[in-house]
């Protein structure tokens, strides 16, 4: 057989072609790509496309240190912690859990911050809430003690006008996230750090612009000088704008997460929440309810709450036992509800921390069981598969009167 001329070369130039190739595969960071573990437990789960599921399942199983992250940017920013400033009304302070003044995020005519305690009850009500966890205790997941080393609860910072913009890497779903530049600052607090599992949530405020920036499981580079994320969004907070319809977020509604956290100058200080609150249950179906804009599981169970759906405290439930700043948050409860925003645990509201949290007196919120809620009737609900199904939806009910009457029977 002959050989053509410079055929040895050119098999050494496939070579070396090949074994790069092997190194880019299996160092991810001579690319800038991220290195998520391939173990399902620890990854988002693409059920479907991007556009579709927005699944997070979280390993108990620390994640190694990423190859692109750097090491002294790991686990040093929630080490000082900082106590915000005094509220003062009208006034929008600076910095890590900064008091808004009073002022609240998105318009008054925002779903956010409608009152609910009007509406009709849903007809599945009862077979959605059995089926999260009719004696499940309601769980406040914020405070002022830490956790593994970080802050319990999502943190916030707000920055001025001025705060320089740093790119952000997003991946996988950077088809679904809002390109940077992203005003966040170096010290910004990061939910969960110093552990690399988690949710690892970025939320910044803009107060001059009144622009929100959030990100899912943000990393820092080089001192913060760039960002690597798995998702993120940016909401003006002018306007009543939503997410595109089937995109998520920094969270799986495809909901802004700043505006459903229990803060403390407003539980405390001001005395009063005037929009709902966030929190998660473990199993969702494929359906969203408006302003939510994606779901984030793969079962059409109807007994399954959709994401977006909103639940408050039944009116006749006495809060006066309760300590003041209980009060106020079971309150807003009642008067706003709470939104489900993404998969986790059952029952568990959504909060910032803050040195000045009384522990003891969050912990009385575990007096409320599931039972207490009632779900607020779901319009413009968006399925995956829809299902027009009155008779199916009676046949649950009846079902649930018949085991609620055996239960009652049976003590």
């Amino acid at each position: 057989m002959k050989v053509t001329k410079h055929a040895d070369l050119l098999i050494l130039g496939g070579l070396a072609l090949f074994l790069l190739g092997a190194v880019i595969y299996l160092d991810p960071s001579n690319l800038g790509a991220t290195t998520d573990s391939t173990d399902p437990k620890e990854t988002h789960q693409s059920l479907y496309t991007p556009k579709q599921i927005h699944e997070i399942t979280i390993s108990k199983t620390p994640r190694e240190n990423p190859k692109w992250l750097d090491d002294e940017d790991a686990g040093v920013r929630n080490r000082h912690r900082v106590t915000p400033a005094p509220y003062q009304k009208g006034v929008v302070q600076l910095g890590p859990g900064a008091s808004l003044g009073g002022k609240l995020p998105f318009p008054e005519d925002n779903p956010w911050n409608q009152r609910i305690d009007h509406l009709e009850v849903d007809p599945l009500s009862d077979v959605i809430i059995s089926t999260i966890g009719c004696d499940k205790n309601l769980y406040g997941d914020f405070g002022s003690g830490t956790w593994e080393g970080a802050p319990i609860g999502i943190p916030y910072i707000v920055v001025d006008g001025n705060q320089p913009r740093v790119p952000i890497k997003f991946s996988p779903y950077e088809d679904e996230s809002d390109p940077g530049p992203y005003p966040i600052p170096p010290n910004a607090p990061i939910e969960g750090d110093p552990n690399l599992d988690g949710d690892r949530h970025v939320i910044v405020i803009d107060r001059e612009n009144w622009m929100l920036y959030e990100l899912f499981r943000g990393f820092p580079i080089a001192g913060g000088q760039l960002w690597r994320a798995e998702s993120g969004a940016i909401f003006d907070m002018n306007t009543n704008k939503t997410r595109p319809e089937g995109w998520t977020s920094a969270d799986a509604a495809g909901l802004p997460i700043f505006p459903g956290l229990v803060r403390y100058e407003e539980a405390v200080e001001q005395g009063e929440i005037r929009h709902a609150l966030r929190f998660t249950v473990s199993r969702t179906r494929n359906a969203y309810v408006p302003p939510a804009s994606h779901w984030a599981s793969r079962s059409s169970d109807i007994r399954l709450p959709p994401m977006g759906m909103r639940v408050r405290l039944r009116a006749d439930y006495d809060i006066t036992p309760f300590p003041k700043e209980i009060q106020v948050i079971l309150t807003a409860l009642k008067r706003y509800g709470m939104i489900l925003a993404d998969n986790g645990s059952d029952w568990f509201l959504s909060g910032a921390p803050d040195p000045r949290w009384n522990d003891d007196n969050l912990r009385t919120l575990k007096k409320l069981r599931g039972c207490d809620f009632e779900v607020v009737l779901m319009e413009g609900l968006v399925e995956e598969e829809p299902c027009d199904c009155p008779e199916q939806i009676e046949v649950l009910r009846q079902q649930y009167l018949r085991d609620a009457a055996l239960k009652l029977k049976s003590k």
